[in-house]
């Protein structure tokens, strides 16, 4: 029995022993559910940040969310980031800052004004700046090439047939001076010259005192066309003179410099055989350069003669030089579009070396173009040609020998002179939409409000402002941007969408920016002929309208019947004087509009529309039942886009397939129907209902 029982257990009654607390599995089977947990919790965080992002989930349930008092729910936005939208109250997901209502994002003061919190005004850097008036100069800045004064630049040539024996100025940069000796020309011509001025000259001294008074007034004239023939030839007054003491001819001509200076070119060898004016030498006396430059039409406007240019060779930085300008191209260069400025410096140094290039300045004053002050030229006499020439008293020019002109006839006054100020802002302040331009201005704090500027010219750091701004004025020179795109999340008028724009009663608008209104509107009959020609002036109109809409140039013979009809119509005796100047408004603009471009054309359409549609609510043909539609479409550059139709599908003809349905309809008028539209009754006691809802939408 008891061996048995030994036999049922087991051979040894150790336990196993326990795993090694340093092993892997041991940590594994430990760290594995802590950090497979750790981990989940980590990723479900991510997750929920990045749904809140992107708009996947938002903050709150749905009992947060809130409805505006016409049942439709509310959008709320970030006053910063206006692209986040949702329809729960929250955070901003990438600032923090709390979001607000889209059509209440800051206080709706007005229409023109949008509020700026102070925090909102920090995270936004919004900063500001007085507008100034203060005197401005303009700095024109441009490139030119140093050239010779033409006005100094001489070519040596031979005066006859002959063979160089002798060059003096052997190599191109030599200096000479003012009488130097050149060049010897041998040449048996000069010498039978001279052989006949000697010859001439002995008989006239052998001739007796009862020689016949004819023969020696011949012999005389002989004489001086011998000498004028040597004058001809080259031969100076000094050389003659020297020949006929000598009496001994010379068959060799000596060239002499006829002004000091460089030979900037030697254009002939020793021993070359010559023709009478084959050059020799050119010589350039650089004691004056000329800078040669080209600006703009609308820059080179305000330059005048005798103006202080400042310049800075490449060959010499650093270094300023000052010149004035010596001549204006009164044209403008067809290819380049730009006009010539030549500018006249001293060099009596040698430092000015032509082919050199120069960055020049200009100073010009902003304002209307009247006398300046220049404390050098006041009441001074100057060189028509040489600016450089400036004396107390009146005289000659020493370079050129014309007479000086008092400084006054170029605009220089005597006494100093006040500039006019101008009105600048920092050019940051102003956002710019091709023609439209604008500021905010700060009138009260955090309260910005649109102004639409006129500007005038455009500086280096600041810009001319000529109508919307006032001195002293705070206008926003950073984060404007975000100014402007809050006044389009209130749906006010921007610099994207400035159709909305609507000044101020006391500053009308120039262009008319909404539809025609009519106080009251009879439409009477015309009968017989004229009112047939009425009605197919209507359908011309009609057929011109559409093909504008088409994209499409009208024919002559549409062009010629338009105003032909609206001639005829405003030369009969049955219409009063209104209508005749509509109908004679047609007739204009229609006359010639088939010779026009699309773009063009579509302008010249404005006032005919105008016109037929005042004659719409004024006149019909006899007999005519078919309404006709007045559309209105506001995107139309310089406002005023009305036109007229014959049915209510809307096609502008403005602008064609580009915004085909841009518009909306403004009024229909029914043939014979008297409206007063204040009250909006028609003479029959119906309501005349008039579609607002834009087309297209």
């Amino acid at each position: 029995m008891s061996s048995s029982i030994n036999e049922s257990e087991p051979q040894s009654s150790n336990p196993p022993p326990p795993p090694d607390a340093r092993s892997g599995r041991w940590w594994l089977r430990k760290l594995l559910p802590a950090g497979l947990f750790l981990a989940v919790g980590l990723l479900l965080i991510v997750l929920t940040g990045l749904a809140q992002r992107l708009g996947w989930i938002q903050a709150g349930t749905t009992a947060g969310i809130t409805a505006s008092t016409d049942g439709k729910q509310t959008v709320y936005t970030c006053p910063m980031h206006p692209q986040i939208r949702q329809p729960t109250p929250g955070r901003c997901p990438i600032c923090g800052m709390t979001l607000v209502p889209a059509a209440k994002s800051g206080a709706d003061i007005d229409q023109l004004a949008i509020n700026i919190e102070p925090t909102q005004r920090r995270l936004a850097n919004i900063q500001t700046a007085e507008v100034k008036s203060e005197p401005v100069n303009s700095i024109i800045e441009t490139i030119g090439s140093i050239e010779i004064d033409e006005s100094r630049h001489a070519t040596i040539a031979a005066y006859i047939d002959g063979r160089i024996e002798k060059l003096f100025a052997d190599y191109t940069g030599v200096e000479v001076e003012k009488g130097d000796h050149l060049a010897i020309v041998y040449s048996p011509e000069l010498y039978s010259a001279q052989i006949e001025l000697l010859e001439a000259r002995n008989a006239l001294k052998k001739m007796t005192s009862g020689s016949l008074a004819v023969v020696r007034e011949v012999q005389e004239k002989l004489v001086t066309n011998s000498r004028q023939k040597l004058v001809e030839l080259g031969m100076t007054d000094e050389q003659i003179n020297q020949l006929l003491t000598s009496g001994k001819a010379e068959s060799r001509l000596t060239i002499y410099a006829p002004f000091g200076g460089t030979v900037t070119q030697k254009l002939a060898e020793e021993g070359k055989y010559i023709k009478a004016g084959e050059p020799i030498y050119r010589i350039a006396n650089l004691s004056t350069v000329w800078l040669m430059l080209e600006l703009y039409p609308e820059d080179a406007s305000h330059i005048r003669f005798g103006q202080v240019v400042e310049a800075e060779l490449q060959s010499l930085p650093g270094k300023i030089l000052k010149g004035r300008v010596v001549f204006i191209d009164p044209t403008v260069n067809k290819t380049r579009r730009t006009v010539g400025v030549r500018v006249e410096f001293s060099n009596e140094h040698g430092q000015l070396r032509p082919g050199d290039y120069a960055k020049a300045q200009i100073t010009v004053p902003i304002g209307p173009q009247g006398k300046v002050y220049d404390s050098e030229l006041a009441g001074k006499w100057i060189s028509p040609m040489h600016p450089q020439v400036i004396r107390d008293q009146p005289g000659d020019c020493p370079i050129c020998g014309m007479k000086l002109v008092p400084t006054s006839r170029y605009g220089y006054s005597e006494q100093p002179v006040d500039q006019n100020a101008a009105l600048t802002v920092p050019r940051s302040a102003v956002l710019l939409a091709g023609d439209h331009s604008v500021v905010y201005v700060e009138t009260e704090p955090g309260r910005f409000e649109l102004r639409n500027v006129t500007l005038g010219p455009m500086l280096r750091n600041r810009a001319v402002i000529l109508d919307g701004v006032k001195q002293g004025e705070q206008v926003a020179t950073a984060g404007n941007f975000l100014i402007d795109s809050q006044m389009q999340l209130s749906g006010k008028p921007s610099l994207i969408d400035p159709t909305k724009f609507s000044r101020d009663k006391k500053k009308k608008s120039k262009y008319r920016n909404e539809p025609l209104q009519f106080d009251s509107i009879r439409i009477e009959k015309l009968s017989g002929k004229p009112g047939q020609s009425l009605e197919n002036l209507y359908f011309v109109y009609f057929a011109i309208q559409k093909q504008f809409a088409a994209d499409q140039k009208i024919s002559e013979h549409q062009a010629t019947t338009l105003s032909r009809l609206a001639s005829e119509l405003a030369q009969g005796s049955q219409l009063d004087q209104t209508i005749k100047s509509e109908l004679k408004q047609v007739a204009a603009y229609a006359a010639h509009l088939h010779h026009l471009s699309l773009d063009e054309a579509r302008k010249k359409f404005k006032p005919i529309s105008h016109a037929v549609i005042k004659l719409a609510t004024q006149v019909r043909g006899d007999g005519a039942k078919q309404p006709y539609y007045q559309f209105f479409c506001p995107m139309v550059s310089q406002g005023e886009g009305d036109w007229l139709q014959k049915d209510d599908k809307l096609l502008n003809p403005y602008f064609g397939s580009k915004m085909l349905h841009c518009g909306k309809l403004v009024s229909t008028f029914a043939a014979g129907t008297s409206t007063n539209t204040k009250t909006g009754q028609k003479s029959d006691g119906t309501e005349n209902k008039t579609p607002s809802r834009p087309k297209g939408e």
